[in-house]
């Protein structure tokens, strides 16, 4: 793919260390192209990564997973988004566990990761761990991801309720990770509604998005503290930086135990194409003025023809000499040329 300096969706982005004190061991990248020098098909990539290890060791693993992922991407020609998408996460994987083996003060680091893909309108997931990915639309606000930890895997199982989970002793338990000794398997589930089944979420890869529709990626350190209805209620009141920051400072004024990072794309508005009805309805309109041009044309000549015929028949005494008044010429296309007024 080329790379692009400017992306076809408005995209914002925040990252704060929380109140904690430690360091900040997020990643996150957001990153626009064209298909190629001939399809300028546009293309938006956005990436987070929360990295967990030792001193330091998270912070690179995050990195290295948004670097391996944005590269990988960046280098193919978007033929297959899902299978690209889930080989850079794969690749991702194996890089953080590769620099881990590598030295004792990287040892057992790894990252989570969230991976948006939209290419023109069409949207494609990958998750890793507990960064989430939400869509809000029509008002509402649903998460596209699924989380990989105990409690999530308790609540599916019937062990603890949806409310219990928050607050669990093992509610930080991540069963799935960037790094780990066995090779990752990305999630490719994209749940549009809560009953769908996991054959059914993962067909929704290449979903179409629509004007208004706006996505959100986050770290855990700000779904731990603020509520779903309250990113919505956030995101659909305020500019949408200045959401980011209520967010930030919101879930630190709830303690700030994590590193907090979100990134935003909003579909913008688009012109509207003329239906085909109103399209036929144009072309019909056309023929009907150039056949009314047309009668208004030969009724003019028939005039001007017998007019001139009388002027120029021999005088015949004692009739007084006719005067012959000639109208001014219009223009009929002045006033029938169709209009097409655009639609905002």
């Amino acid at each position: 793919m080329i790379p692009s300096d400017r992306s076809h969706f408005y995209a914002a982005a925040v990252t704060h260390p929380g109140m904690s004190g430690k360091n900040n061991e997020d990643c996150y990248a957001v990153s626009a192209h064209h298909l190629s020098e001939t399809d300028s098909t546009p293309s938006i990539l956005a990436i987070v990564a929360d990295g967990v290890g030792g001193h330091l060791a998270g912070e690179v693993a995050a990195e290295i997973a948004v670097e391996t992922i944005s590269q990988t991407v960046a280098g193919s020609d978007a033929s297959n988004p899902r299978e690209i998408l889930e080989n850079a996460v794969i690749r991702a994987g194996q890089a953080v566990y590769d620099q881990s083996d590598s030295g004792t003060d990287r040892q057992g680091m790894g990252a989570t990761c969230a991976c948006v893909w939209v290419i023109s309108d069409k949207l494609y997931t990958a998750s890793v761990g507990d960064s989430r990915i939400y869509l809000l639309s029509n008002g509402q606000i649903r998460q596209l991801t699924t989380d990989h930890t105990w409690v999530q895997e308790a609540i599916e199982h019937g062990i603890i309720k949806p409310e219990q989970a928050r607050d669990h002793p093992r509610a930080h338990i991540i069963r799935r990770y960037l790094g780990s000794q066995k090779p990752v398997i990305p999630d490719l589930r994209l749940r549009l509604h809560p009953e769908e089944t996991d054959k059914q979420t993962t067909a929704n890869q290449g979903t179409q998005l629509r004007t208004g529709d706006q996505l959100l990626l986050c770290s855990d350190g700000l779904t731990d503290l603020v509520d779903d209805d309250e990113i919505l209620a956030a995101l659909q009141t305020e500019d949408l930086e200045e959401s980011l920051d209520h967010l930030v400072d919101m879930a630190n004024a709830r303690g700030g135990h994590d590193n907090i990072t979100i990134v935003t794309l909003q579909v913008p508005p688009t012109k509207v194409e003329p239906t085909s009805t109103e399209q036929a309805g144009s072309k019909s309109r056309f023929e009907l003025y150039r056949w009314a041009y047309l009668g208004i044309s030969i009724v003019i000549i028939v005039m001007l023809t017998v007019l001139v015929w009388y002027a120029s028949r021999p005088a015949t005494p004692p009739t007084h000499t006719p005067i012959v008044t000639t109208a001014a010429t219009v223009d009929p296309t002045d006033y029938l040329k169709p209009t097409l007024t655009k639609l905002p």
